[in-house]
């Protein structure tokens, strides 16, 4: 039998944290914690601290790297900047000013999100939406900013640090149903983070109802991106509304609509309680499909046999493998991303060893400026060796799956460092991709907007 448990958050200035620090670490490691947890967000819960992580394999269990702060997240210099105002004994005002500026120097919003993927309607800026793909829009829930527990690597760490300015979030207004509504061409609808799964059923039935209506007919699939499967299961077992959202999943699906939930799922470790597994079990038998995600990030999964792990343990549960990710270039990205060689070795190997069932995650994929680049294989052409690519989704979609090249290298790690092959000077879609992108900016720059 499962008893219920309440959430119990540790944070940086929780009481209750320092004592579950000094019961494991050292002065030093607890030092460290709070110096980076000053520039990038720290946030767990007592679940992930009592049944998740091993606390005898300190500091390299995967899920203590994914939840704790570790020294190498920022560079030398910025750490050292940081740890100088706090032995001052600073106060917070200069430590925000201080952490401002290494914030700023860690590319909080790759990819073009603040300019390029957010719409503009009737010459207003539509908060709380990016729309960079066709068929699919994102909402950010302005309840659902923050999340059970906050991963180190997470490429969105800049929706965590109270600034408004790096925030993405829906107004009251509700402008943004009024935005899906006028575009027809939307069939997917993506509610992200932060986390949707932290609100309440009344918040969620808000966002997710008006969708059923017949204005919003075009809209086919819901899905729902979130971590609380894996750091928060009790959400849809024994949560006092727990029931009340499956029935609401329910309800969607009875009203002829897809709801995927992305269920983030970083090493296997979160798949093995006994609570997960009554979580899968629930969310599936009401008819949600539950699709696995995650990068390929170093101390925590850039190892093939945890892949092929991770992906035979999923399948088992009936969830399905979606996307093996590249770590973006953002926040902590030199502690934990990996070159792209040896991310596609790991996603070869890991296939080597799994059945065809299990074969259905897409990878190594970079969510780029230009679109979904996925490595599809390394060879050698006309005697050069390089890496050929293509596009699962593109800002044009004409660029989807036409294949390109770029030179090999072992060094790389994202799109932009990587050099067309054959002597070209650029990849196919660049010319276009600088064209939307100035169009963008243009629309941008000259709204007239009271927001």
């Amino acid at each position: 039998m499962i008893l219920p448990k309440k959430i119990k958050f540790y944070g940086l200035r929780d009481i209750s944290t320092m004592q579950l620090l000094k019961q494991n670490l050292s002065d030093e490691q607890i030092f460290e914690i709070k110096v980076v947890a000053n520039v990038l967000p720290f946030r767990t819960n007592n679940y992930v601290v009592e049944e998740l992580i091993d606390w005898n394999n300190i500091p390299d269990d995967p899920i203590f790297q994914l939840s704790f702060m570790q020294a190498g997240m920022l560079s030398k210099t910025q750490y050292n900047e940081m740890a100088e105002v706090i032995k001052a004994n600073a106060s917070k005002e200069e430590i925000r000013v201080v952490a401002k500026k290494i914030r700023n120097g860690l590319n909080p919003h790759p990819a073009g999100q603040m300019t390029a993927n957010v719409p503009v309607m009737d010459n207003f800026i539509v908060r709380g939406i990016q729309h960079k793909y066709k068929e699919t829009a994102l909402v950010f829930p302005s309840a659902g900013q923050t999340c059970h527990s906050f991963c180190t690597f997470c490429f969105r760490w800049a929706q965590f640090i109270g600034d408004n300015d790096l925030k993405f979030s829906t107004d009251e207004s509700n402008r943004f149903q009024e935005y899906l509504k006028s575009h027809t061409e939307v069939s997917d609808v993506l509610f992200t983070g932060g986390d949707p799964m932290v609100m309440s059923l009344q918040k969620l039935e808000t966002y997710l109802l008006p969708l059923l209506q017949p204005e919003f007919e075009h809209i086919k699939n819901i899905r729902i991106g979130t971590k609380s499967l894996s750091f928060w299961p009790y959400r849809y077992v024994t949560d006092n509304d727990a029931d009340g959202i499956l029935n609401l999943f329910e309800k969607i699906m009875n009203a002829g609509k897809h709801l995927a939930f992305m269920a983030h799922v970083n090493h296997g470790r979160e798949l093995e309680t006994e609570v997960l597994r009554k979580a899968v079990r629930r969310l599936k038998n009401v008819g949600v499909k539950i699709r696995t995600q995650a990068p390929v990030v170093r101390h925590i999964n850039d190892s093939a046999d945890v892949w092929a792990n991770m992906w035979r343990k999923q399948v088992n549960l009936g969830m399905i493998p979606y996307y093996m990710f590249v770590e973006r270039e953002t926040g902590a990205k030199e502690y934990f991303n990996i070159p792209l060689s040896r991310t596609f070795e790991i996603y070869k190997e890991a296939f080597q060893q799994i059945s065809g069932l299990q074969r259905t995650a897409r990878g190594p994929v970079m969510s780029a400026t230009p679109g979904k680049v996925v490595i599809e294989g390394v060879t050698k052409i006309n005697g050069e060796k390089v890496f050929v690519l293509s596009m699962l989704q593109a800002r044009n979609p004409n660029w989807v799956k036409q294949p390109f090249f770029a030179k090999y290298d072992e060094t790389s790690t994202w799109l932009e460092q990587l050099t067309p092959a054959f002597g070209e000077k650029k990849f196919f879609y660049e010319d276009e991709l600088d064209e939307i992108l100035e169009q963008k900016s243009v629309e941008h720059s000259s709204v007239v907007s009271s927001q």
